[in-house]
């Protein structure tokens, strides 16, 4: 289920990084791009989440408050 799951993602991600990217592409070569996109990014995360473990929590901490203070200085705090 997860690699049907990281499949229809994938080609989902494909499209939008092709758009992104400005890359001319059919739509099979869209699709296994991001196919094979999604299964590599999943497997290195799944990686990476195993062997830092409480570490990829604190970086997920510390990224999620640079964006609230991103926030903070950009939409409330007035110059």
């Amino acid at each position: 289920m997860n690699v049907l799951f990281l499949i229809i993602i994938g080609a989902a991600a494909g499209f939008i990084a092709t758009r992104a990217m400005k890359v001319e592409t059919d739509v099979i070569t869209t699709i296994v791009i991001g196919i094979a996109g999604a299964l590599i990014g999943g497997l290195v995360l799944r990686f990476i989440l195993m062997l830092t473990g409480l570490a990829a929590g604190f970086v997920g901490a510390i990224l999620g408050a640079l964006l609230l203070i991103w926030l903070y200085q950009t939409y409330i705090r007035k110059p």
